[in-house]
């Protein structure tokens, strides 16, 4: 089974079906303040709504199509991160994260999102990076830009979030520019 360990504190790893519960409590505790820019939010009631995500999650990996990696810090899980999709023909993929509300402030998810970008472009040999933040979210665009991204515009009406569309920014990450 896949897992990365990123550093100390903080190390990635395919969910499995027994982690649901955990999950499903990770979300729940934070539901109001994730449901703000996440579609799926309030779709996941219960622990059980979480086997068949996990399951395609799974799919995901063994197809060698990207991954769906819970954050463990200090081996309590914190959140997610991982790739959308991988486009092995034009060597691109692009990186989603949440993280819950408690963790917020440890520098956690930009220590995640470097690691993988690290293993996008060291092991799978990619070219670009992409993230789409919220216009309006302010913490998740500060990541791709400590990182050092560059932002290549707006995209309009781009997510629809439970009653109204909203637009995103897209960032980019090239080979060449990861140190």
């Amino acid at each position: 089974m896949f897992s990365l360990q990123v550093n100390d504190e903080i190390a990635l790893k395919l969910l499995e079906i027994n982690d649901a519960k955990e999950l499903f409590a990770l979300v729940d505790e934070s539901r109001e303040y994730l449901r703000k820019w996440l579609p799926w939010v309030d779709h996941m009631k219960n622990e059980k709504d979480y086997e068949p995500v996990i399951e395609m999650w799974l799919k995901q990996f063994s197809s060698h199509d990207g991954y769906q990696a819970g954050i463990l810090y200090n081996e309590k899980l914190a959140g997610m991160v991982g790739f959308h999709g991988i486009d092995w023909s034009n060597k691109k993929a692009s990186i989603g994260y949440w993280l819950a509300e408690n963790f917020q402030g440890n520098g956690i998810m930009t220590t995640a999102v470097k690691g993988i970008i690290d293993q996008a472009f060291h092991e799978y040999d990619l070219n670009r990076v992409e993230i789409q933040c919220g216009i309006e979210n302010k913490k998740s665009r500060a990541i791709p830009e400590r990182i050092g991204f560059k932002q290549e515009g707006v995209i309009r009406d781009a997510e629809y979030l439970y009653d109204h569309f909203h637009d995103t920014i897209l960032y980019s990450l090239l080979s060449r520019e990861w140190k």
